[in-house]
């Protein structure tokens, strides 16, 4: 699936664009480095197409790609700011766009978060964050409503607690889930209801 002319997203939509609600899904490094269906050798799969699945059967509209191999994450992120700006600037409400991120799609939405500085705009953070993120990106400012949500037994991501006492900019709504499926961080590659539903009803602006 790839990033769409976001114009073309709203043909054929039963209710009005601009009232559709949006996510964007932004994928770990491991389906950046390899192709789809390889199987890492301890978490399998990245299950990516059932995870777009199972935000399009929530209703939103999903815009996401695989990206490739060799993308800067940086850079990356300023192409997704591009996006969202493309929808704020035609009329969608800040609150209807969600920013949804996997280990290094988490960093990329974090970038995001920071760079629009809009706290309206929703974004979930899985897997990505450490307390060292204060020190090894001290640019990086969280804004908007923060969802983190993160795997007890996974060593690669954790809390996003520091990074969200660091930040000086607005954030309405922050909400943490610590889960214990016992999967690491291989939790992120799997189409887990686990992760998918708390990040669904975020997106829906339910932020209790």
């Amino acid at each position: 699936m790839k990033f769409l002319l976001l114009s073309l997203l709203f043909f054929g939509c039963s209710t009005h664009p601009l009232e559709k609600k949006h996510v964007f899904f932004l994928h770990n490094k491991y389906l950046q480095l390899f192709p789809l269906g390889t199987s890492h050798p301890q978490y399998g799969q990245v299950e990516y197409r059932e995870i777009v699945s199972a935000f399009e059967d929530e209703g939103f509209v999903v815009i996401s790609e695989i990206r490739a191999k060799d993308t800067d994450g940086d850079i990356y992120a300023k192409r997704v700011t591009g996006q969202v700006d493309s929808l704020l600037k035609i009329g969608v409400q800040p609150q209807h766009i969600t920013v949804v991120g996997t280990s290094m799609g988490g960093y990329i939405a974090k970038n995001v978060s920071s760079t629009l500085a809009n706290e309206h705009i929703n974004f979930v953070l899985i897997g990505c964050c450490s307390d060292e993120d204060v020190k090894d990106n001290p640019n990086i400012a969280l804004c908007g409503n923060i969802l983190s949500i993160y795997e007890s037994t996974d060593s690669l991501g954790q809390s996003c607690e520091v990074q969200k006492q660091y930040s000086k900019k607005p954030i309405p709504h922050y909400k943490e889930i610590k889960l214990n499926t016992g999967l690491k961080h291989g939790f992120l590659y799997k189409a887990l209801p686990d992760w998918i539903q708390p990040s669904a009803r975020w997106a829906k602006g339910n932020y209790k």
